[in-house]
Order: structure tokens, then sequence, then C-alpha cells
């Protein structure tokens, strides 16, 4: 499985995120070629920087509005930590309709404020971004990401400010930039071919931003809003860390939070912020490789337990299958020996961390218990596929677990089918199972000679 490990010690924002992800090996032509491709006068231009005594890799979006920048390479231009080099800051260029967005930023005791005087002439309905994407001449599965991207960042907007999505408008020069950011980053993310996603906790960064709405701490609303339960700390020197297109980009890419996972490191990149910033290297790290243990896909796992004296067989039963229909991995009692001698089941429920809440809700309601205790550990699975065989008696699913290889490491055959065959055909359950075995085997080695 190839994994792609974001470490975002200083944040992350659209510009990083492109920077990173050619110097990890992407062809800065390829994406360059999309924004072309998306037709709103915009372009991308390369170059190589230092943050912290590092060298590492800045992707700018170019438009006529910051054009002049670029064309003296020999000034830095003035950035807002991870904020691209166009007039009006980064990402925050977006506002409801009517609504005229200032933003000023403290970083380092800076104090800079920008104030957006144009009409709602310049700014451009979500409707009208998602078309640009869609007639883009790109793969589909690229703009499907980048319309994902596009539609949480209009959702939040529109939670915040408490008005339709549909009324949602960002401003015309930093859609332009968001727009070429989001639908980069999904091209060169699917350049990569990465399998899973995954994060380290973000550092969101602090002090305040300043918009129409008044002056509010780092994040911005619409950033936390995106970000929902992601890990998060502050360090370094006050500024803003993580952008709404950066969190924007971690939802469209489904990103898991957690440690290091085992791999084998194939690539590195490193992608600049706006400018360098003293005590905290300004920039994304990332790490693409395959999983280093051939058991395959790694996840977290909650473990919840509870144990009862008072509960009757038929009632843990039923609970059993409630918590099986909501969602559960698996459920499972075991006898146990309680205080006084007392005689006692544990039950436990194993599911996705985010299900706690919900199948925790299911145990208290239903059971005798009146508490329960959870924790969450790491789970290494198989890939896994489901495939029917032909026996004598008719079709059986078959269960194959495969190596990261794609070598077969195991299989077995679903045992109702087996079951139900057994008893329609007089037969015994065992030599159905047999048979779906020898079958599927037979099946698999054909398919290993080619």
């Amino acid at each position: 499985m190839r994994i792609g490990y974001l470490e975002c010690f200083s944040g992350i924002s659209g510009d990083m995120l492109l920077g990173a992800l050619v110097d990890a090996g992407v062809d800065f032509a390829r994406l360059r070629e999309t924004a072309l491709a998306l037709d709103v006068g915009a372009d991308l231009v390369l170059r190589q920087v230092m943050r912290g005594g590092m060298t590492a890799t800045k992707v700018d979006v170019l438009t006529p509005e910051n054009r002049a920048v670029h064309e003296h390479p020999h000034q830095e231009p003035h950035e807002h930590a991870h904020h691209e080099p166009h007039t009006h800051g980064h990402e925050h260029g977006y506002s409801h309709a009517h609504s005229h967005e200032e933003h000023a930023h403290h970083a380092n005791g800076e104090h800079t404020a920008h104030k957006h005087e144009h009409s709602h002439a310049h700014h451009r309905s979500l409707s009208t971004i998602l078309a640009i994407i869609a007639r883009a001449p790109l793969a589909d599965a690229v703009k499907a990401q980048a319309t994902r991207a596009f539609q949480l960042l209009g959702e939040a907007e529109a939670a915040i400010h408490n008005i339709p999505v549909e009324t949602v408008h960002f401003h015309e020069v930093g859609a332009v930039d968001t727009i070429v950011d989001i639908v980069c980053a999904a091209q060169g993310c699917a350049e990569l071919g990465v399998d899973r996603w995954m994060a380290s906790s973000l550092n969101v960064g602090s002090g305040t931003v300043k918009c129409d709405h008044g002056t509010l701490p780092v994040p911005a609303p619409a950033t936390l809003a995106l970000l929902s339960d992601a890990p998060v700390y502050a360090a370094g020197a006050p500024m803003e860390r993580v952008t709404p297109t950066g969190a924007a980009l971690l939802r469209m890419l489904d990103v898991h939070y957690g440690a290091l996972p085992a791999m084998r490191v194939k690539a590195t990149g490193y992608g600049a912020g706006g400018r360098d910033t003293p005590g905290q290297p300004n920039l994304l790290r990332l790490l693409v490789g395959e999983a280093a243990d051939e058991a395959g896909r790694e996840e977290p796992i909650a473990v919840m337990e509870a144990v009862m004296d008072d509960a009757s067989p038929q009632l843990l039963a039923y609970v059993s299958e409630l918590l099986l229909e909501a969602g559960a991995w698996d459920v499972y009692r075991t006898p146990v020996q309680m205080k006084k001698g007392r005689s006692g089941i544990q039950m436990t429920v194993l599911c996705k961390p985010e299900l706690v809440p919900a199948l925790r809700e299911v145990m208290l309601r239903e059971t005798t218990t009146i508490g329960l205790h959870w924790r969450v550990e790491q789970k290494a699975s198989l890939a896994r596929e489901f495939t029917p065989v032909q026996t004598r008696w008719g079709p059986v699913q078959m269960k194959i677990a495969r190596w990261a290889s794609g070598e077969v490491a195991n299989v077995s055959a679903e045992f109702e089918d087996c079951k139900r065959l057994a008893k329609e055909h007089g037969v015994p359950l065992k030599r159905v199972m047999q048979e779906a075995m020898l079958v599927c085997v037979a099946e698999t080695e054909k398919e290993k000679r080619g």
C-alpha cells in the first residue's frame, strides 16, 4: 500500500502542498498544464527558496494582478505566513454575497491590512467556480476531488454566515488562486498514486485575523469549521499556519491523523510557505512510501468494554445485534469473575473511533451497565476481496485476503452460502466447504500463472 504522509509542523496551505508535491517528484509541467487548462488567466511559477536554512520548493499562482511581482525575482514579495503573493493576501479572498472582506494578520509583531474595495461584480459564485472545474479538460477523478474541496469551502462559509450555500461568493482574485491551488493539488496527488493519505497533528498557529466581521483568533472560522475533529495545536511565532484552502485539501484527501506509520520512504518533498520565519521553518514535509508491514493497511480501532453481572443472555444477544447494525466491526462476550465472587459478562465492542459516541449510547441505553470504558489502538489488516466460485451444488461467495504484494494470504468460504447448499442438496456441510476451497485455490493458482 502506497502512503502519503504530511508532516504539518508548520501548518499547511495550498502553495505549500503544491511545492511539496513537486519536490517529491510530481512533474511541474503537468501541474502547469492543469493550471492553464482551467482557462482562468492563471499560470504557475516554480522557484527554489530557503526556509530555516533548508532548500525547499515554492510554487506560486501567477495572475495578471500579481505578474509584476514575479517580473522582479530579486525582490522577495511581502507575504503573510503561507500566503501566496497576490495583492489581496491568500485564501481568505472569498466572502459571501455582498460582503467585502478585510483581513489583517498579526505575525511576528507586524500588522498589515488589505481592504477589498470591489463590487459584487468582482466576485464569483460557487456554482460558477464548479462550472469552471467541470468544463476543464481534466480527468474525472481530479475534477471530482476539486469539486468536493470547493463544496466543503462553500458549506463552511455558508454555515458561518448563516446563508444558503448557493449565495456564497468568492472574491475574483482569491477565487482564481484558490481554484488553481485546489485543482492542481488534486492533479498532483493523483500523479503520486497514493492509496492512503495521513498527517501529523496540525500546527494551526496563533494570533488574530481581522475581517469585516471583526477581529477573530487564528485559526480563521472557515479553517476551524473545515478541520472538524482533526488534532490541532499552536506553536511558534503568532501567525496563521493552516489556511482554509489547506484545511479543505486535507478534507478532500480524506486524511487520517496519527503518528508516522511503518513505511519504506521512496520520496521526500519540502513545500515552502510564503516567507522565512525565524525559529520555525515555514515548511510542509511530504513523505511517500510503501507500508513496511506486509500485514498491510493500518488504521485506528476503538475498543469499548463494559462488565455486567445482572444482564440476561437474551438481552446481551439482542444488544450485540443492535451494535453490529449500528456499524460495530465486532462484538463479543467473555465470562469474567467480578467482586464478591460473582460471575459476570464482559461485552467488548470493536469499531471505528468516530462511532464511539453512537455505540456508547446504545450500550448505556440497552444494557444494565451504568458505566463503560474505551481506548483507541492500532489495527493492521490484510487487503480483502470477495468473489463467487461455482461448486457442483451452486455458487459460494469466497473471501480472499492478500499481502501487499498481491499474493493470496488466506481464503475462506461464506458459511451461510455453504450451509444453504448443504441443506438444499442433502450433503454434508464440510463437503460443500471443502469443494468451495478447492475451486477457489485452483482459480487463484491459474490467476498467478497468468
